[in-house]
C-alpha cells in the first residue's frame, strides 16, 4: 500500500523541523565556540566574521577542565561497570528462579523510578554525614560516594532491563550448560552472557550517561577535588563576565566520550531496549 502524498509532505515537513531543532543549537555551539569573546557577546552572527581556536587553549586553564574530565571519566565508568555487574547477577536470578516475593521485588525495584531524584538528596546526605562522622569513611566529596549515589539511580532500571533480555533468552541454554557440568553460576558466564551481550552494552551505555551527564547530586555531593564536568562547566561563569566561547569548546570537548560510544554501540542499544517486546 503506497502512502498519500499528505503523509509524505507531512513526514518530510517534521523530519526537517526536527532536524532544525537538533542541528540549529549545535551550529550555534560551534560558532560561537570558534569566535573572539567580543564576537559571542557582541550582536549574534550566523557566519563568523572572526574565527580562532584560542578558546579550546585557553579552556584547560580558565578551569581545572583536565581534573573535572578525570573525574567524570573515573565516575562514569565505575557506575557503569558496577551497575552492569550488579545487575547481571540480580536480573539471572529473577529470571532463572522462583522464589517468595519474586514479583513484589520486581514491582519495587521498577517503582523505584517513580520518584524524583531530589527526593532522595537529603537522605543520601544524612546518610554519608552520619557514615563519616561514625566510620571516617568520607563518602561525601568523594569519587567512591558518588558513584554510589548513582547507582541508587541505574541499577533499578538496569535490572529490569536485563530481567526482560534474559526472559528472551532460552532456559534450554542454561540446562545444556548444567547437564556438561557446569555451576549455575557457570553457565551464566560461559553461555548466557555471551547471548546477552547486547542488554549489557544497552545497560552499560545508560549508566554511563546517566552518570556522565547528572548535575543535581555532583553540585551537592562533591568538593572541587572530585567536582564532575557537568558541574564543573559552571566555573566558566564568573562575577564580572562569562566566557561563553570557552564554556562552548568545552561543551563540544566533554561530549565526544559520550557521542563516540552511542554512535560505536548504538546497535546493541537498540537490540537490548528491545529485547523480550516480540517473542
Amino acid at each position: 500500500m503506497s502512502e498519500p502524498r499528505w503523509f509524505r509532505v507531512l513526514r518530510v515537513v517534521g523530519l526537517t523541523g526536527l532536524a532544525l531543532f537538533v542541528l540549529v543549537p549545535l551550529y550555534v555551539m560551534v560558532t560561537s565556540a570558534v569566535k573572539p569573546l567580543s564576537r559571542v557577546q557582541d550582536r549574534f552572527e550566523w557566519l563568523p566574521g572572526e574565527i580562532t581556536f584560542q578558546p579550546f587553549v585557553d579552556m584547560w586553564s580558565t578551569v581545572p577542565l583536565a581534573t573535572y574530565f578525570r573525574n567524570s571519566v573515573v565516575v562514569s565508568l565505575g557506575a557503569a561497570v558496577l551497575s552492569v555487574a550488579i545487575a547481571v547477577f540480580a536480573a539471572y536470578a529473577i529470571s532463572r528462579y522462583r522464589f517468595r516475593g519474586r514479583d513484589t521485588f520486581r514491582i519495587v525495584v521498577l517503582s523505584t523510578q517513580m520518584f524524583p531524584g531530589i527526593l532522595f538528596l537529603l537522605p543520601l546526605y544524612l546518610i554519608y554525614a552520619t557514615i563519616g562522622q561514625v566510620t571516617g569513611i568520607a563518602l561525601h566529596g568523594s569519587q567512591i560516594g558518588l558513584i554510589i549515589t548513582y547507582l541508587t539511580f541505574s541499577l533499578p532500571f538496569s535490572t529490569w532491563m536485563l530481567v526482560g533480555y534474559f526472559d528472551s533468552i532460552p532456559r534450554d541454554l542454561d540446562e545444556a550448560a548444567l547437564i556438561d557440568g557446569a555451576s549455575p553460576v557457570g553457565a551464566l558466564l560461559r553461555v548466557v552472557l555471551p547471548a546477552a551481550r547486547p542488554g549489557i552494552a544497552a545497560v552499560g551505555i545508560y549508566s554511563f550517561m546517566t552518570a556522565w551527564g547528572e548535575t543535581l547530586f555532583a553540585s551537592i555531593m562533591t568538593d572541587s577535588g572530585s567536582r564532575t564536568l557537568a558541574v564543573g562547566l559552571r566555573e566558566y561563569s564568573t562575577q564580572s563576565s562569562v566566557y561563553w566561547n570557552e564554556v562552548m569548546a568545552a561543551s563540544l570537548v566533554v561530549s565526544v566520550p559520550v557521542v563516540v560510544g552511542f554512535l560505536f554501540l548504538q546497535r546493541y542499544l537498540a537490540q537490548g531496549l528491545t529485547a523480550g517486546a516480540v517473542k
